[in-house]
Parts: structure tokens; C-alpha cells; sequence
């Protein structure tokens, strides 16, 4: 008889207490994990815009006592869902892909290895940046780029500072795109990258915006030479910064590609 009157006192509690709680916690978790993939996006600002129109038809249609806009209203607020989907479905692709990059199993290259690959790569950028050669360089992560190298030159080559300006001379036929690094090695060149349509950055070159698009998608990081100006920027997380030294470069580059398995910091 206890055990049942127990067993009753629980339930109570879960119904009355506990469980609204857990679902309260658990749409709140919900909707700070949706604005966190969108922040930084053109969506979070349509998101808003949709709510605040919603919200204030609802209060003039409730005001003014229209009940056939009140009923269009409430399937609108139905319909919602299915919306943000199509309009979303960038933006929740990348936080998809994202998301499933915590569980993805990829077999690293050596420390080393990277080490001497960041050391090669840094050589290049800073020869390129005092000449003036423009080039982009793609790091993959762990959200694989295997959709764009498929569809650029491929290769299997060691990283080689010299290698590397070759590719990106003027007159090499490889030199537009990007060049994909993957697990220390080159394995393509000429890669077709996506641009980032951020109003803010309407400005800046073809490269950069390449860069931009394809840290906005992914967890890749990208390397950029400017052709105008020889500066050095990198792009990650969909922000970019420009005119780096070598040594705030090789910095960077170590913090995320030797430490990938730490949690990304915030970058300064």
C-alpha cells in the first residue's frame, strides 16, 4: 500500500511539477541551439521579421475583433514550421552538417606531419603575400569538402611551399579556385568554391567572399592572399580576418589544426 501511495506521490509530482519543467528546460535548449547555428546569418533576421509581423497582425486582428483574419492567422502560425524549412534550408544544412561533425570519425595525420605542413604553408602564403600572387587555400576539417574536390583537378601531392606558388602563379592554368588540404597532403586544385551572400561583405574580393562561403557552410579553414594589396587574411566560423602577420598566421593555424580535438575558442 505505501509503495502504491508512493508510487502515486511521484506521479503527482512529475505531472504537476517535474515534467512541466523538463519540457520548458527542453524547448528552451531548443531554441537557443536554432539561434545559435543561425546567428551571424541573414535568417535570424527573417526569423524575426516573420514573428514580429505575426505577433502584430495577431494583436490588431484581436483588437479590432476580426475573426476570419484571426482564424488565417492561427493556420499561418501551422504552416510556420514548413516554411522556415524552405526558406531555412541553407542555414540548416550547415547546422546539420555541424552538428554531425561532432560524430564523425576521421583519421588525423600525425602531429608532425600537420606541424610540417603549417610550416610549408606559411612559407608560401608570406612569399606569395611579398609578391603579390593571389591564392586560396582550404583546410578540411571535420566536415568533409569531398562534394567540391570531386569536381576540381585532383591531385595526391606532399605540401611544398614551392608547390604550392606554382599553383597559384599567374599563369598556371590551376592558379583560379581554391587548392582543397586535406589530412597534411594537396588533393585538389581549381576547386570551385561558394560565396558567401552576406550584404557586409559585398565589398571585398572573389576570394575572400569564397573563403567566407565555404567557413560559413563548414568547419574548414580557409587562407586568402590578396592580388591587390598582398595581405594575408584568414576566414573561419564565416568571419574573416584580414592583414595577418606570419607569426599571428602560424598561430592560428596551430591553435586549429594541431588542437581540432579541443573545443574551438573564440577568436581574438
Amino acid at each position: 500500500m505505501f509503495s502504491l501511495e508512493l508510487a502515486g506521490d511521484l506521479k503527482n509530482l512529475w505531472v504537476g511539477y517535474l515534467g512541466p519543467t523538463v519540457e520548458f528546460c527542453l524547448i528552451l535548449f531548443i531554441i537557443y541551439i536554432l539561434l545559435f547555428f543561425f546567428r551571424r546569418t541573414r535568417a535570424i533576421s527573417v526569423l524575426w521579421g516573420f514573428i514580429v509581423i505575426l505577433l502584430g497582425l495577431g494583436f490588431l486582428a484581436g483588437a479590432l475583433k476580426l475573426e476570419i483574419f484571426q482564424w488565417i492567422l492561427r493556420n499561418l502560425w501551422q504552416l510556420l514550421a514548413t516554411a522556415l524549412i524552405v526558406i531555412f534550408q541553407p542555414e540548416l544544412r550547415r547546422a546539420f552538417a555541424q552538428l554531425g561533425s561532432i560524430f564523425s570519425l576521421h583519421a588525423h595525420a600525425t602531429q608532425q606531419e600537420q606541424k610540417e605542413a603549417i610550416e610549408e604553408i606559411v612559407s608560401a602564403m608570406t612569399q606569395m603575400s611579398f609578391r603579390r600572387c593571389g591564392a586560396l587555400i582550404v583546410f578540411e576539417r571535420k566536415i568533409g569538402l569531398a562534394a567540391i574536390s570531386s569536381n576540381a583537378v585532383q591531385l595526391d601531392a606532399k605540401i611544398n611551399s614551392l608547390l604550392l606558388q606554382s599553383l597559384f602563379y599567374p599563369n598556371s592554368p590551376l592558379h583560379d579556385g581554391a587548392v582543397i588540404i586535406q589530412e597534411g597532403k594537396i588533393v585538389a586544385a581549381h576547386a570551385i568554391l561558394p560565396l558567401t551572400q552576406e550584404m557586409n561583405y559585398r565589398h571585398i574580393g572573389t576570394r575572400h567572399r569564397a573563403a567566407l562561403g565555404i567557413t560559413e557552410e563548414t568547419d574548414a579553414v580557409a587562407l586568402v592572399v590578396s592580388e591587390e594589396t598582398g595581405a594575408i587574411s584568414y576566414a573561419y566560423r564565416g568571419k574573416l580576418t584580414q592583414d595577418v602577420t606570419e607569426t599571428r598566421l602560424m598561430d592560428f593555424l596551430k591553435r586549429k589544426l594541431l588542437e581540432h580535438k579541443s573545443p574551438d575558442q573564440p577568436e581574438k
